[in-house]
């Protein structure tokens, strides 16, 4: 499940907060779905356990996950919902961004294309259903 990109500049334990992350959101991983421990994920993945246990500790800080002693770790009930509110911190950073790439000339059209790209199309779906 989890892979680590060995050429890439993001630290391991920041790919696997960032898989971990994507895997809720995607709902591959589920509330009370147990992480791999981690001496099996160290083991998998070639990787120090000390940094699996970086990434699972982070995790757990931020209430996606919560460890029970002796039986692992596991996604929270909140996580879904604490990772939704992290997204919508981030749309303040994408209106700055938004207001760069209109001061650079770049056309609400190209923008919307590039959003449409990206959910492909879920809005025109919904309002056909509706």
């Amino acid at each position: 499940m989890f892979q680590i990109d060995t050429l890439s500049h993001v630290p391991v334990y920041e790919q696997l907060i960032r898989q971990a992350e994507t895997y809720v959101l995607k709902g591959i991983l589920k509330e009370g779905d147990r992480l791999p421990s981690v001496r099996m994920l160290a083991g998998s993945l070639s990787v120090n356990p000390n940094t699996i246990q970086k990434a699972f500790a982070e995790l757990e800080r931020r209430g996606i996950t919560r460890s029970v002693p002796g039986k692992g770790s596991f996604i929270s009930p909140e996580a879904k919902a604490v990772l939704h509110s992290e997204h919508k911190e981030e749309l303040k950073e994408l209106k700055m961004h938004l207001e760069k790439f209109r001061l650079a000339g770049i056309s609400e059209r190209e923008i919307l294309e590039c959003v449409g790209e990206v959910f492909g199309g879920e809005d025109s779906e919904r309002r056909q259903m509706n």
